[in-house]
């Protein structure tokens, strides 16, 4: 009496063609050591470099100081510059010497007080001359409300000590308040945007140059002989690097809170589903761009140019997308960073903003859904 082997229902040997599918891309991931390097090393290089070496904030400005006149107003005010983390003067003995300074580049500007500061003080008609290096304009402004702030804000002293400390310095007084970053400081901005990029690395250049590699070595042609089918295919090759951007962005996660000490005053929860769905568009990018592109050189090119590229420049991790004139800023509207670098900003500085967060988060999960559907049906299960 001979016994056949139970059946296996489809259901069960599809399951198993993915969990071999995936064990398979695991090993691959962990022997390769370009895989290491770009989903690993890479991204941890990218935390030290950005978090660091990167900042949009200006201190220390080398400022040279012509006083025409060394009264003790002059001298006060002086002082207060040289006493603000903001500025680094440098007195110098003629306006000459000054312009010679700023023209090499020795000082980034010239604050000059007139021979007549004391005598036009005293009338309520002083002034001081400002002159700023404009090579770059928008260092040049804020050096200029610096110096517009320190020098109003001594004026206000002054006005307030010379009328018995009770007085108000004019009708009206503005008192400011920054939300969301009281530290003003530019790490804040930058570190939730440092997330975009290493999920965009992970998720875009790692998938795209797998699968091209996989069609340049013929492996990919002899897996699609099998009864593997094509969607199995690609669930196979997303799993194993939608688990190394999670690491990545737990990582990312670690570094902003430990070592950055950026707030995190939202939810993790959204963070991570948030994350989760960025991912999943990064890799349906790099699925979709080695599945036409077949060759790793010009599908980890083509990736650099679609996805990092974007999100480096037009997805509002450096400057706000508002300043750019409107053509660019219509580009941005079909890039994927630019939604999730609005959502980190929210979850991390302001809290769990949900005008902000459902409708981007919507946004994402359809352009992971659509990605989805593309790559399916351009891997087609058949040789070509």
């Amino acid at each position: 009496m001979s016994s056949e082997p139970p059946a296996i229902s489809p259901g069960r040997a599809k399951w198993r063609r993915i969990r071999a599918l995936v064990r398979k891309e695991t090993y691959q991931v962990m022997r390769d050591p370009s895989s290491i390097a770009i989903g690993v090393v890479l991204p941890l290089i990218l935390i030290l470099l950005f978090g660091f070496g990167l900042s949009l904030d200006v201190k220390h400005v080398p400022l040279a100081i012509v006083m025409g006149d060394t009264g003790p107003d002059a001298r006060d005010l002086v002082g207060a510059l040289e006493l603000s983390p903001y500025f680094r003067p440098r007195r110098v003995d003629s306006m000459p010497h000054a312009q010679r300074l700023l023209i090499d580049q020795d000082v980034d500007g010239i604050l000059l007080l007139q021979s007549d500061f004391a005598r036009r003080l005293a009338a309520d008609d002083a002034q001081v001359q400002l002159i700023v290096h404009g090579a770059d304009a928008n260092r040049a402004r804020i050096i200029q409300s610096y110096v517009e702030g320190a020098v109003g804000a001594w004026a206000a002293r002054r006005s307030g000590a010379t009328r018995g400390g009770g007085g108000d310095a004019g009708p009206v007084t503005a008192v400011s308040r920054l939300w969301f970053n009281e530290a003003n400081d530019s790490t804040y901005f930058l570190v939730p945007g440092l997330i975009v990029l290493v999920m965009t690395l992970i998720g875009g250049l790692l998938t795209a140059m797998v699968m091209a590699r996989e069609w340049e070595r013929g492996t990919l042609e002899s897996l699609l002989v099998t009864p593997v089918r094509s969607d199995e295919i690609l669930l196979g090759k997303t799993l194993p690097y939608f688990l190394l951007g999670m690491l990545g962005l737990a990582a990312c996660v670690c570094a902003a809170k430990f070592l950055f000490h950026v707030p995190l005053r939202g939810s993790l929860w959204v963070l991570l589903g948030a994350s989760m769905l960025y991912v999943l568009v990064a890799l349906g990018i790099g699925l979709l761009i080695s599945s036409w592109v077949k060759n790793q050189l010009v599908a980890s090119q083509l990736t650099m140019l679609v996805t990092f590229m974007p999100a480096f420049m037009l997805s509002g991790f450096l400057f706000d997308l508002r300043s750019v004139p409107l053509v660019v800023r219509l580009i941005t509207f079909v890039l994927p960073a630019r939604y999730y670098v609005a959502l980190l900003q929210s979850v991390f500085l302001a809290g769990n903003v949900w005008s902000v967060i459902l409708p981007n988060a919507a946004i994402l999960a359809a352009m992971a859904a659509a990605l989805a559907l593309t790559s399916r049906a351009v891997m087609r299960k058949r040789l070509q």
